[in-house]
């Protein structure tokens, strides 16, 4: 499978300043950087990175499907009950700019209600969006802004979802972690057999680094 991995700094570089109302980083004067999870809630995957973070008390960032939460609500449970950030990667992974305005704002509607459903929380009060794929235009920003929603991108993406192997996705974050990374990783159907192991591999490296682990909420434009 052709990977891209390589080509993600340039893209970030490109995209980051045309697209200032669009959180692609942290403060990047401070050593603090966000694990974020996308895909999921995943029945297998999810429990076993639950145990990763768990073990070092690392907060982490999901974006969710919303057919993946209804699928495994208690999952979803766990998540929260653990007090991750969530945010929401659409219903069903169907590219933002592919959809009408009308079936986008459908589609993150169906996600807010299955998580209020799994996780007893308002699904109103999940406004951070990351668009699957990364793909976005102008208008879907325009639309998400004028909805309320905040637009979450990343800085760091190993291309975990081909599975390259736990060795190079780990020395991909590790060779472009910088303050402020927020780095992409996936806990659904697509890379997620390896990321509790990714991740139990990049904590403890990270953290001899001396990065803090903080949420998305941490994090502003």
């Amino acid at each position: 499978m052709l990977q891209f991995a390589p080509l993600f700094p340039l893209i970030y570089r490109v995209l980051q300043p045309s697209f200032p109302n669009c959180l692609w980083t942290g403060n990047t004067n401070c050593k603090k950087i966000a694990l974020t999870f996308d895909d999921g809630p995943h029945r297998h995957h999810t429990p076993q990175l639950l145990e990763v973070l768990d073990y070092y008390k690392i907060p982490a960032s999901f974006f969710w499907l919303g057919v993946c939460v209804q699928q495994a609500p208690q999952i979803a449970k766990m998540v929260h009950a653990r007090n991750h950030w969530i945010g929401l990667h659409g219903y069903d992974h169907r590219n933002f700019p592919m959809l009408s305005p009308q079936e986008l704002k459908d589609s993150l509607e169906k996600t807010q209600a299955a998580i209020e459903s799994a996780c007893n929380i308002p699904g109103q009060l999940i406004r951070d969006v990351r668009p699957p794929n990364g793909f976005f235009t102008p208008n879907t920003l325009k639309l998400l802004k004028k909805w309320d929603y905040r637009p979450v991108m990343w800085s760091v993406v190993p291309e975990d979802w081909v599975r390259p192997g736990v060795n190079t996705v780990t020395q991909r974050v590790l060779n472009q972690v910088q303050n402020g990374s927020i780095i992409v990783l996936h806990d659904g159907y697509f890379g997620g057999e390896d990321v509790a192991e990714t991740t139990a591999a990049l904590i403890p490296k990270l953290l001899e680094q001396r990065y803090e682990f903080v949420t998305i909420k941490d994090f502003r434009f």
